[in-house]
């Protein structure tokens, strides 16, 4: 007599998952919507195209815009130069007028628990360059640096958080979070004696919840949008974000973060030193 196993939640994550990479990938599909008067021309040729190739091969390159908007994959083709997705987040001049969920949540907490008085909040969006640089900006802003001048010959200075690791969180959901299916933007909520980065989308293709933040097990959900932080100077080397910020977080004293794998969203708490 045969056996019948009930599929489970996690059955169907890993299918979909399979479905998906069939698929072409969402940072690759056409924006109908959108043309190439919502892409930021300044943005493309004197920030990417810079970045990302040298100046003698852009002085030999006689191609058109849209022949290089379509090579770095920002628009479909050059016989239809509709705006992929990933060109609308890396160049658009309003990407949240096509993807709603495309912006940072940000809130400072006064206090530990939520429901507790807001002290800070903000809706951070535009193009994934000024994106990060804005959440940056609103992570400086809160994060307080003491300067201690009796300990030592040397003054030593020492910030709530280290920012390198903060950014190296914060762009890792950028980079990996989902589109699809959802509106919900990247959540970052500043806590007394923590911060919570919450991404909507799940671990992608060969990354399980097991298997989630080690060392080399990577994969990408939104592989154009990855290369294109890349290009800009965002990420520096793929796979190496999470390594990076709990090596730079046990450096200055806090608890390793912690990470909340559940099929559609993602929870890094990074705690305060206790």
């Amino acid at each position: 007599m045969t056996a019948y196993r009930i599929a489970t939640a996690q059955d169907e994550r890993i299918l979909n998952e399979k479905r998906r990479h069939r698929d072409v990938h969402f940072d690759a599909q056409p924006l109908p919507t959108a043309t190439l008067a919502d892409l930021s021309r300044v943005r493309f040729e004197e920030d990417y195209l810079p970045s990302a190739f040298s100046d003698d091969v852009l002085a030999a390159n006689d191609r058109s815009y849209e022949q290089r908007l379509a090579a770095t994959k920002m628009v479909l083709s050059t016989d239809l130069p509709t705006p992929t997705m990933a060109g609308v987040l890396v160049l658009g001049i309003r990407p949240r007028d096509f993807i709603p969920g495309a912006y940072i949540q940000f809130l400072r907490v006064a206090g530990r628990e939520w429901g507790d008085p807001i002290h800070d909040e903000a809706a951070l969006d535009g193009s994934i360059g000024d994106l990060v640089r804005r959440v940056d900006e609103k992570l400086a802003a809160h994060n307080r640096t003491t300067v201690d001048f009796t300990s030592g010959p040397v003054e030593s200075r020492s910030s709530t958080y280290p920012m390198a690791a903060l950014q190296q969180l914060v762009r890792n959901a950028v980079m990996h979070r989902a589109y699809e299916g959802t509106n919900t933007p990247i959540r970052v909520y500043w806590f007394d004696d923590r911060i919570e980065i919450i991404s909507p989308g799940g671990p992608y293709g060969i990354v399980t919840p097991e298997s989630f933040g080690q060392p080399g097990v990577v994969d990408y959900r939104n592989p154009i949008l990855a290369e294109a932080m890349r290009v800009l100077g965002l990420v520096q080397r793929f796979g190496f974000g999470i390594p990076t910020a709990r090596r730079e977080l046990r450096e200055k004293g806090h608890p390793d973060p912690t990470f909340l794998v559940e099929p559609t969203r993602i929870q890094c708490t990074v705690w305060a030193r206790r």
